[in-house]
């Protein structure tokens, strides 16, 4: 199982387009072989940044989903919506601890 964490800033007149965008990205998610979760956040402090941590099988899962004709429709304009460069960091799972269901 690997987390991927993504990091970026968004152009302050953006926030609203590109959490829509990328709440509609994290439905297409869940159909994808592989997805186990993922998370949107936003630092207290930092209204500009999100973070983006999704949870897979595999790298290959999120590699194949990044292919995917309905992902890359908004990769475009999501990248027009950021202030710069996102930033993307991989880790294995050691452990998953979760609160039961």
């Amino acid at each position: 199982m690997m987390t991927v964490v993504t990091t970026m800033t968004l152009r302050p007149d953006s926030r609203d387009e590109w959490d829509s965008l990328i709440i509609h990205r994290f439905r297409s998610a869940h159909r994808r072989d592989g997805w186990i979760s993922g998370q949107l956040l936003a630092p207290e402090d930092s209204p500009d940044t999100r973070v983006i941590v999704g949870t897979w099988r595999g790298r290959q899962d999120w590699e194949s989903w990044h292919e995917d004709p309905e992902f890359l429709d908004t990769r475009t304009r999501l990248d027009e919506l950021q202030a710069e460069p996102h930033q993307t960091v991989w880790y294995d799972v050691i452990q998953d601890a979760r609160a039961e269901a």
